[in-house]
């Protein structure tokens, strides 16, 4: 049987910053999925998720600084296919990397990764992917234990792997996103990726020289100590999803664990952090 959602249209003016505050605040508030439009943007979440109070914790709707309008109603997850294929942009990075649908033309650049993304990719996402595709790009991971938490749409395990790392788990809390992971795997033909469904509690004993978590801030707070206690001595740890304004309070946070940030990029107003652990 389908799930079904509730789907959110918001219209914001003015639409930039307006809109990622919306996003990063509705992402808190366990919507799961973003399409971006000119307007503003339409969000998801699922219907056994959503409360009719759901919005009253969204600030940005108070606010006199931006004009929010919105409507809502119910749609079924198979609606999701036309939905990305009518939203989903392809993304290059560095005129290296290719990440693209199979109906997109394919540049012939260095790295291509085909995925189809589903209820997988959400507005955001672009931006961190590029980032975190940066610092990948930059690190020699032949033979790197390597993990990707958060993994959605299995993006940066299956660029890890092309970049010669192994053996790498890919671990997502959703389960769309574990099997939209482990079909779009097989799609680049991987074999050296692992996944599973689940949360930081499966991390226990696991050893790894890259960790790489896209997530949202909270998320990343709460488990940093767990990732820091699976990293190798001079391991790198990769972090995204979350602004520049979160920086601060990021970097606190890991610091407690003796990490060294070493490299910031940051696209827009989203961030990703390099730390390496001495």
């Amino acid at each position: 049987m389908d799930n079904i959602y509730i789907e959110y249209n918001f219209t914001v003016e003015p639409k930039e910053p307006g809109t990622e505050i919306l996003i990063a605040e509705l992402g808190f508030a366990g919507f799961e999925s973003f399409v971006e439009n000119e307007n503003g943007v339409t969000a998801y979440i699922q219907k056994e998720d959503w409360r009719a109070e759901i919005l009253e914790d969204i600030s940005i709707l108070k606010s006199e600084e931006f004009s929010i309008e919105f409507n809502k109603n119910e749609v079924a997850q198979t609606n999701w296919n036309s939905e990305w294929e009518k939203n989903f942009e392809p993304i290059q990075v560095d005129d290296l990397v290719s990440i693209r649908a199979p109906f997109h033309e394919d540049k012939k650049l260095t790295y291509d990764i085909v995925i189809e993304p589903k209820m997988s990719f959400g507005t955001g996402h672009h931006e961190t992917t590029h980032m975190m595709i940066q610092h990948l790009l930059a690190l020699d991971l032949e033979n790197k234990k390597t993990l990707d938490m958060g993994c959605g749409t299995g993006i940066l395990a299956i660029f890890a792997e092309m970049k010669g790392a192994k053996p790498i788990d890919g671990i997502d809390i959703d389960n769309w996103c574990y099997v939209n992971s482990i079909e779009n795997a097989e799609r680049n033909n991987c074999n050296s990726i692992t996944f599973y469904e689940g949360d930081a509690s499966l991390l226990t004993t696991q050893q790894y020289d890259v960790i790489i978590a896209n997530i949202n801030r909270n998320i990343l707070l709460k488990d940093i100590k767990t990732y820091t206690n699976c990293l190798l001595e001079q391991g790198v740890l990769l972090l995204s999803g979350f602004y520049k304004e979160d920086i601060p309070t990021i970097d606190a946070e890991v610091s407690k664990y003796g990490l060294q940030l070493q490299k910031t990029i940051k696209r827009n107003n989203w961030v990703s952090l390099k730390y390496i652990k001495a």
